[in-house]
């Protein structure tokens, strides 16, 4: 288990996280050429979407050894359209590789990574790629990194510059410099062009790996060079411990230095340790580092695909995992025997018969485990941290482009859940609509486009409905009468109902009715006519709200009155009175609780007014962030989202909850009366 290095590739999009995986693979031996995304040919990106745009959208898991080392990496999509494969890869790995470019320095996906693995306690590392364009500046970034996240922030492999280009690399473990052939490093002796500049940073590395230990400490203030066992014992204590996170100056396109970070991991990374889960009494309990302990695997990825099959990626937190043994799901109870175990390098399986604790394999066709489920022992059921899914926070209707094929588009999005539970589905039973939730526009045009190619469904996305109401302002009294004759009996029913404005979302019904001019056994009558009015409002067509109905007179046959009658009569009573009660359009308001940085905090207060919204007010959060209350019309929060992106960068979020109904404005009911009357 020390041999296992389990770690994670994150970063914003476009910043050589992929490069740098496709290199890592290379320079281990494990593929002949570095993929290249341009050509379509990277083992991580694998997926027809994927070569299809050019970018990650799924987490892909790379298995390959190094030195002594097992090195499992999960690379991840940068695009925030695409989170859940970030957050896939912080549950299985140990250590967080976080890719800033040395061109354009620290991203907002760098900011999030870096908090995101802090906060889940993961050792941190940053990788500068890029070092062979041109325009790259390894020193800028550096300073970037240490003046956003403090003096923890350590040089471990710096560029040499030599004549104002990266003539090698410099290893402040070894003491030595490199220069590169390809992926090839020799021992170089190289000159700097800015000799202070380099020694200062060389102290900076000493004085951090001192820091970490307090033997170190002693010997560095005595003025005593550290050995190199010394440094990289310092190394791996600050780095399991958060307090130094080593930064590492490579190229992921042309592989130069990627031998050195894949050196360090394998030597200074952490290794897998315990954790704590829930028992069957919903107690905390220690899941201990325990190889002949009872099994405890968590499920961090599900891949549900029509031509390779069902694969549940798991990580061993505890015991051993073998082909063969009986294991039970803690979130469902059902028993399964585990099939076909197998590692991963991108889409290429490779069959294994047991895992050990700390490593990460795929299983074949287990039909109850889904991601972020527990599998354990059945004699020892334990519930370990799920996966942090994240919320859908965009919304639009998907309807099939043929009429018939619901069905099928129902089946195929249930499948697509099955491998990425960010996507939620549900059907609207007030708007008739069925509502697709994803993170982003990219993300539900990828859900399309895999319902087209791996399930031959057609489907089409269409702006969802608002479930608005229908109210009245004022009281109003009137008649219904329903009189027919047609031979035999007829038919009377005849009422006086007076309406008023109330609080309440379902019809009040009273009656007030004396001398018996309506029978008390057409009362249910009339109540059932009304409700089956207030189905349908008077302006738009939706429901109606806040009515109270109180029958106080009428009249009736002895023989042609019938509950039907006054049914109708009731019904013609709603018709006629409604339009002369000041009929009102309601629209839902939501509450919305915007987290933001200090810097786009006025922009988003300025989109919430846009949107006819309410700024309530506004708290510092714990993190350093804003959050701004506000109330706005869920009418106008289709596009929040990207628009909420586009300002922060990625860096804020939000959620939304429905608060109350509110009177619309009245040039917004002109227009939504006038859509109601085009569809009709």
């Amino acid at each position: 288990m020390s041999k296992i290095k389990n770690i994670t590739i994150l970063g914003h999009a476009s910043k050589g996280k992929t490069s740098l995986a496709e290199a890592m693979l290379n320079v281990a031996g494990a593929t002949e050429r570095i993929g290249r995304i341009a050509d379509g040919n990277t083992v991580s990106d694998f997926d027809a979407e994927e070569k299809k745009r050019g970018v990650s959208i799924s987490s892909s898991v790379l298995q390959f050894n190094y030195k002594d080392a097992k090195i499992n990496a999960i690379d991840t999509p940068g695009l925030f359209d695409f989170a859940l494969g970030p957050a896939e890869g912080m549950r299985a790995a140990d250590t967080a590789i976080i890719v800033v470019s040395s061109r354009s320095g620290i991203a907002a996906g760098a900011e999030k990574a870096f908090k995101a693995a802090t906060q889940k306690g993961k050792a941190r590392i940053f990788v500068t790629t890029k070092m062979d364009d041109e325009r790259a500046d390894f020193y800028k970034a550096f300073n970037g990194l240490v003046a956003k996240f403090g003096t923890s922030v350590c040089p471990v492999v710096v560029p040499v510059i030599s004549g104002g280009k990266v003539a090698g690399y410099y290893n402040m473990i070894e003491d030595k410099a490199y220069s590169y052939n390809g992926t090839k490093a020799a021992p170089a002796n190289i000159s700097h062009d800015d000799e202070g500049r380099f020694e200062a940073i060389k102290e900076v590395f000493n004085e951090a790996v001192a820091g970490a230990d307090e033997e170190l400490m002693e010997k560095y203030f005595e003025g005593e060079a550290l050995t190199q066992e010394e440094k990289v014992k310092g190394l791996s204590i600050g780095l399991a411990d958060g307090s130094i996170v080593p930064v590492f100056a490579l190229s992921g396109l042309t592989g130069e230095g990627v031998d050195q970070l894949l050196s360090f991991i394998a030597d200074c990374a952490p290794s897998p340790k315990s954790e704590y889960a829930s028992n069957e009494n919903d107690e905390p309990v220690e899941i201990n580092v325990d190889a002949s302990g009872a099994l405890a695997a968590i499920c961090f990825k599900t891949v549900a695909d029509p031509f390779i099959g069902k694969l549940n990626f798991f990580k061993v937190i505890r015991g051993t995992l073998n082909q063969g043994t009986n294991v039970v799901n803690a979130r469902t109870g059902d028993e399964e025997r585990v099939g076909k175990l197998v590692t991963m390098l991108g889409a290429k399986q490779s069959d294994t018969k047991d895992v050990c604790l700390g490593d990460i394999c795929a299983i074949a066709k287990l039909s109850t485990f889904k991601t972020g489920d527990t599998m354990c022992a059945p004699n020892n059921i334990v519930t370990l941290n799920r996966v942090d899914i994240p919320g859908a926070s965009y919304s639009m209707a998907i309807a099939p482009e043929k009429k018939g094929d619901e069905e099928k588009v129902a089946n195929a999005v249930n499948k697509l859940i099955e491998e990425d539970p960010s996507i939620t589905f549900k059907s609207n039973t007030e708007t008739h609509q069925t509502i697709i939730s994803g993170l982003g526009e990219q993300h539900l045009d990828v859900a399309l486009s895999k319902l087209k190619e791996r399930y031959k469904v057609t489907a089409v996305l269409i702006q969802p409905r608002v479930a608005y109401r229908e109210t009245i302002s004022r009281k109003v009294e009137c008649q219904g009468r329903h009189k027919k004759q047609s031979g035999g009996h007829g038919q009377f029913g005849d009422v006086f109902i007076e309406f008023e404005p109330c609080d309440s979302d379902e019809l009040i019904f009273a009656e007030r009715v004396v001398g018996g001019s309506v029978p008390k056994n057409f009362f249910p009558a009339v109540e059932k006519g009304l409700k089956e009015s207030m189905e349908r409002g008077v302006l738009a067509g939706y429901p109606m709200v806040g009515v109270k109905a109180t029958l106080f007179d009428g009249s009736y046959h002895p023989v042609d009155s019938s509950e039907m009658s006054f049914k109708m009569a009731a019904n013609i009573a709603f018709k006629n009175g409604i339009p002369n009660a000041g009929p009102v359009l309601l629209e839902p308001i939501i509450t919305l609780n915007a987290i933001c940085n200090d810097e786009a905090m006025g922009d988003i207060i300025g989109d919430i007014n846009k949107r006819r919204g309410r700024v309530l007010g506004m708290n510092p959060t714990a993190d350093g962030m804003q959050e701004i209350v506000a109330e706005v019309p869920q009418a106008e929060m289709t596009t929040f989202s990207t628009a909420m992106r586009q300002i922060t960068q990625g860096r804020g979020s939000f959620t939304t909850e429905f608060a109350r109904y509110e009177r619309c404005p009245e040039q917004v009911t002109q227009k939504i009366i006038e859509e109601a009357a085009n569809e009709e």
